[in-house]
């Protein structure tokens, strides 16, 4: 794979979701161990792997989970208003983005099943055609990972609730792409449990 380019890599930002207060799994989500860091430290490297500045947009656990992670993005955005659901970390991220973007790719903070190679696929996709849309193929619907062209900010803009970009993704059209564990997240406690098996058990 070829060097980014400086302008290339500034015009494709990435946004890690993380703004969440993790009431389900009853503890901060960003904080759990994984390898030799946190979760945050994972979704922040899988992050890195699209190419473009990386932003974490958190909430609920600001500043603690800022100053508990080894790993470190470009850019820290609080989401202010997060216990207003999903729509609110992702207009906050959306927001913070400069007038050269592109677009910007989303990846969430509890996704760490999701290889390398898925994440390749979706960067690749994203520069080849900067105008189209492209998310993980979760059941045949558009979800994170994704990415999403600034052409669809506006309606992503307008999202209320708890409710994220897919129904934006899916009314476009966005292009699917198959991405090994985009359907496991950490919810629950025993959605971790879980994932540390399945973790544990790849080569």
């Amino acid at each position: 794979m070829e060097p980014t380019r400086t302008d290339d890599r500034n015009a494709f930002p990435v946004l890690v979701l993380a703004a969440g207060a993790s009431r389900r799994l009853g503890r901060a989500k960003a904080l759990l161990p994984l390898n030799s860091g946190t979760l945050m430290d994972h979704a922040i490297g899988q992050a890195k792997r699209l190419g473009g500045p990386v932003t974490v947009v958190s909430g609920a656990w600001y500043p603690i989970v800022r100053f508990r992670c080894r790993a470190q993005p470009s850019t820290w955005v609080i989401a202010r208003d997060w216990c207003d659901g999903m729509s609110a970390s992702l207009k906050a991220g959306v927001a913070s983005l400069g007038p050269h973007a592109k677009g910007v790719f989303i990846v969430l903070l509890d996704q760490p099943l999701i290889g390398t190679e898925s994440l390749v696929a979706l960067g690749e996709a994203a520069r080849g055609d900067p105008a189209q849309a492209c998310a993980a193929d979760i059941n045949g619907k558009p979800g994170a990972p994704a990415y999403i062209p600034r052409r669809l900010w506006p309606q992503v803009m307008a999202l209320e609730g708890d409710r994220g970009a897919a129904a934006v993704l899916a009314r476009d059209g966005a292009t699917r792409i198959a991405m090994a564990g985009a359907g496991s997240d950490v919810d629950t406690p025993a959605d971790w449990r879980r994932i540390r098996r399945q973790l544990a058990e790849k080569p």
